[in-house]
C-alpha cells in the first residue's frame, strides 16, 4: 500500500498507479497541503539511522575509462535488503546534487511544503560525482544530522563499481554544470578532458533500500547524460514504484554510453509511468 496524494487515503500500489499515471499532467506536490486537514498526516516519525556507507553498496573491482558503459544495467538482486521502516516520510534523491542547491531548494518548498511531507518528515540522499563539491555536501550532513546522507565522488548509475568522470573546470558561473560520464560532453572537451575516478552508486539499490511504498519519493535527476542509461534499466525495476515524481532534465542522446535510442527512452519513460512515477516535462534544474 502506498499514500494516494490526490485522494489522500491508503489505496493498494495498482490502483495508486492507475490514479497517478491518468492524473500524471494534473498533479503537484503542494496537493499534499490537503493531507493534514484531511487527517492524511498523523503521529511523528523518528528519522532513520545511517544508510550503509557507499564503500559498501560500490563494489570497487571493475573499472572504466570512459566511452562506453562501465557496466550492465542491473535491476534488482536478491542480495539488496529492502527498507523495513514503518513509518512513511518524505524522501528526496538528488542525482546530480552539485554543492546541495536543489536540495536548499526542496527546504524552502518550491518542489511542494515540506511540513506536509508524511508525518511532517523528510529524508535525503545527495549524489555528486564531482569532489569539488564534498565540503559543501559535508556540511548538509552536518546541519541535518541523520536526515541527510552524502555520496561525494559518486555517480549515480544503474550498476556498481567505478569509472572515470569527466570534469567541467570552465563554466564558473554556472557551477561547473558541464561533468559528465561521457567524454562527449562540450564542457567537458572545452576543459581538456580532464578526469577522476569515481564510484559509481546503482539507484535501484538506493531507492529499494532506503523508501518505502507510503513514502513520498521525489527522485532528481541531472546527471548530464547518464539519464539515457539509468532511465531504462530504472523502468526494468522493481524499485521505481516506489517513486512518485521523477525530476529528470534531459541532455542529448550521444551523451548515453550504452547506446539508447530516442525510442528506447521515450518507451522507457512510458513504462515509468505505468508504474505510477510522474515525470513533469520540461524540468530544468538551477545550477547556483
Amino acid at each position: 500500500y502506498r499514500f494516494n496524494v490526490e485522494g489522500f487515503a491508503w489505496v493498494s500500489q495498482t490502483a495508486g498507479a492507475m490514479v497517478l499515471a491518468a492524473l500524471s499532467a494534473m498533479l503537484a506536490i503542494s496537493n499534499v497541503t490537503s493531507r493534514q486537514a484531511s487527517g492524511g498526516l498523523v503521529g511523528n516519525a523518528a528519522l532513520r539511522g545511517p544508510l550503509n556507507s557507499t564503500h559498501s553498496m560500490a563494489a570497487v573491482s571493475q573499472t572504466h575509462q570512459g566511452g562506453e558503459a562501465p557496466c550492465q544495467c542491473e535491476a534488482s538482486n536478491s542480495a539488496w535488503v529492502p527498507s523495513t521502516r514503518t513509518v512513511p516520510k518524505c524522501i528526496w534523491i538528488d542525482l546530480g546534487a552539485a554543492d546541495g542547491n536543489s536540495f536548499q531548494s526542496f527546504l524552502s518548498n518550491q518542489y511542494g511544503p515540506v511540513a506536509n511531507c508524511p508525518n511532517g518528515e523528510w529524508e535525503a540522499f545527495l549524489v555528486e560525482a564531482n569532489p569539488r563539491f564534498e565540503a559543501q555536501l559535508q556540511q548538509q550532513v552536518a546541519r541535518f544530522a541523520g536526515a541527510v546522507k552524502s555520496f561525494s565522488s559518486t555517480a549515480a548509475y544503474d550498476c556498481e563499481g567505478t569509472t572515470t568522470f569527466y570534469l567541467d573546470t570552465t563554466s564558473h558561473a554556472y557551477n561547473y554544470w558541464g561533468s559528465s560520464l561521457s567524454s562527449k560532453a562540450g564542457d567537458v572537451q572545452r576543459s581538456g578532458y580532464q578526469h577522476v575516478d569515481v564510484k559509481l552508486i546503482n539507484i535501484n539499490r538506493l531507492i529499494l533500500e532506503n523508501t518505502i511504498p507510503g513514502d513520498w519519493v521525489m527522485l532528481k535527476m541531472d546527471i548530464e547524460g547518464a539519464e539515457w542509461d539509468v532511465i531504462p534499466c530504472l523502468a526494468q525495476a522493481p524499485a521505481a514504484s516506489l517513486v512518485d515524481r521523477l525530476y529528470m532534465e534531459v541532455h542529448g542522446a550521444d551523451l548515453s554510453l550504452a547506446g539508447t535510442t530516442p525510442a528506447q527512452f521515450e518507451a522507457a519513460k512510458a513504462a515509468l509511468k505505468q508504474k505510477g512515477v510522474d515525470i513533469p516535462d520540461n524540468y530544468f534544474s538551477n545550477t547556483l
